[in-house]
């Protein structure tokens, strides 16, 4: 693993659709400076200025630190070699050099990748697999991504956008996902798949904590008030998230039928709300659906980092670019 040297600082950078964070590292990989906020400001703000305005906060809150480079995850595919972002809806760029655009302003390196495969990139230098050299990360949250690393290394393809796992097809005639294809992945198992479920079963009296705390809306229905539903005994709101585990676990013996990693990190909001129960529906759809023979060398863990999963693994990237 390379390493800063003494006194040297980088920045790492997770952009999602509803919070983008910062946080400034010191040459021991130790949060130093931080700054999170919501990905829009409700203001004429173009989503750059933002960007640079957070990491400038999070310098600041590091004490005015000198920085080295900067790593920044992005929703949405991307050219991790020129630094583009491909198309990112939610933030209305296509092709945009946001590498380029943040080396000019701060003066330093700067690379971008997929945030999902960063996240799995930092559970792999920092959680529970950095003694593995191929793994497989699987992200169940709003949407439902993935991340690969085989020898050692992300694996892009030749797009770029390899480990998109949420669209991997589980049902041909099944629901149709955001992408506009039928019985993804991510139209069946995501919290937004979910959630629909939990809705109907709300609107007909059959989740009476649901219905009370949230009601109908799918954006209110957060994997934290599934996850209390459960507790309060509620088996049909149970029965669908253990539905959506198993076609999750359905997906993951897919990934180690073909790549055959030593380990698979699971991650992401509804995996963090409700491990146990994740963990044991995709073990059990591991047993049924993976070949005996590879199903002997992989280990499945839960993710480790939570929140910082991808500014650690975007700070660690630009660190190996330096």
């Amino acid at each position: 693993m390379k390493s800063l040297k003494h006194g040297e600082h980088i920045v790492g950078m997770d952009i999602g659709g509803t919070k983008m964070m910062a946080c400034v590292f010191d040459h021991k990989f130790k949060v130093v400076g931080r700054c999170k906020k919501k990905s829009t400001s409700g203001k004429d703000e173009k989503p750059e200025d933002r960007i640079s305005r957070i990491i400038q906060e999070a310098i600041e809150d590091a004490g005015g630190a000198k920085i080295s480079g900067i790593g920044v995850g992005v929703p949405g595919p991307t050219d991790p070699v020129a630094g583009i972002i491909m198309d990112t809806p939610n933030l209305g760029w296509k092709k945009f050099p946001l590498a380029d655009v943040l080396t000019k302003k701060f003066d330093v390196p700067a690379v971008i990748d997929n945030d999902v495969n960063l996240g799995t990139y930092g559970e792999w230098r920092f959680g529970k697999v950095k003694d593995c050299k191929h793994v497989i990360g699987i992200f169940p949250g709003t949407g439902i991504g993935g991340g690969i690393i085989v020898n050692g290394a992300l694996y892009h393809g030749i797009s770029g956008a390899a480990g998109e796992v949420g669209h991997m097809t589980i049902q041909v005639d099944g629901p149709y996902c955001g992408c506009g294809k039928r019985g993804c992945l991510e139209g069946m198992a995501s919290r937004l798949a979910i959630a629909a479920d939990i809705a109907a079963l709300a609107a007909r009296g059959d989740a009476p904590y649901i219905l009370k705390n949230c009601g109908t809306d799918l954006a209110n229905i957060r994997s934290s008030a599934i996850a209390k539903a459960i507790d309060a005994g509620e088996k049909m709101v149970e029965g669908v998230v253990r539905k959506a585990a198993f076609y999750t676990g359905i997906a993951t013996a897919n990934l180690v039928n073909i790549f055959s990693p030593e380990a698979i990190v699971l991650g992401g909001g509804l995996v963090e709300a409700m491990e146990s129960l994740y963990m044991e529906e995709v073990t059990r759809a591991l047993k049924i659906h993976t070949m005996p023979f590879p199903l002997k060398f992989v280990k499945v863990v839960p993710a480790k980092l939570g929140d910082d999963a991808v500014v650690m693994g975007a700070a660690h990237l630009i660190v190996e670019r330096l």
